[in-house]
This record gives C-alpha cells, structure tokens and sequence, in this order.
C-alpha cells in the first residue's frame, strides 16, 4: 500500500542514518564533533524507533517488528551512553 511504502521509506532512511552518523563520529575532527555526531546517531536511533512503533501499529501482522523495536531500543541506550560519557570526560 502506498502507506505502507511510506512508512518503510521512512524506517530505512532514519535506520540507515544511524550507521552512517555514528561512522562519522568515529572520524571526528573533535571531541565537541564526535558529541554532536553520537547525538544525531542517537536521535536516528529514536526516529527508527518511532517508524518502528508506527509499523507495529498499522501493520499488527508483521511477526518481526517487536524484536527490531528491542533492537532499536538498545541501540538507542547504547548511543545515549556513549554521548553522556562523552560529554563527562575531559
């Protein structure tokens, strides 16, 4: 369905962006870099999750979704913890 479409383009743009932003970080030119670029990884990771509850909504048949929205999660409090160490060291 046309939604359907949306919602995947959607997921895949937000969950690819996780990777490429967190790759990034590893090439920071900072410390204030390699912060920002984990925060933008971690609100990609956030996004992934909201597409994720969308899909789980709209889409109650897809088997899948419940354990991507547990991958997301810890994906997120992985990234979270990152930036706060981060933001602690000096």
């Amino acid at each position: 369905t046309t939604a359907g479409w949306t919602l995947g383009r959607q997921l895949l743009k937000s969950a690819t962006s996780i990777g490429a932003n967190y790759r990034e970080a590893g090439r920071a030119e900072s410390k204030d870099d390699f912060i920002h670029k984990v925060g933008i990884a971690e609100k990609e990771a956030a996004e992934t999750e909201y597409w994720l509850l969308i899909c789980q909504a709209a889409f109650s048949k897809l088997s899948d979704v419940p354990a991507l929205l547990d991958e997301s999660r810890q994906l997120l409090a992985i990234l979270t913890t990152i930036g706060r160490n981060a933001k602690k060291r000096p």
